[in-house]
């Protein structure tokens, strides 16, 4: 995880992701990737990363995707 480039939001973001999964009976790795893989999808729909894939840019934002599970 490149967690030394994220700003102090998405730090928060991440913790927060993170403490919510496992409120939610998920193992502490399974959160910390899920939690790691929503900021880095929301830092590239953003433009803050420096590299981003197609799916990440142009995909529905997981916030959304979430919502229609």
């Amino acid at each position: 995880m490149a967690k030394n480039n994220w700003s102090a939001k998405r730090e928060r973001q991440y913790n927060d992701i993170k403490t919510e999964l496992k409120q939610h009976g998920r193992a502490n790795d399974v959160a910390e990737e899920i939690a790691a893989r929503v900021v880095n999808k929301a830092r590239a729909r953003s433009g803050e990363a420096k590299t981003a894939s197609t799916t990440s840019t142009d995909d529905i934002s997981s916030g959304r995707r979430g919502g229609l599970r």
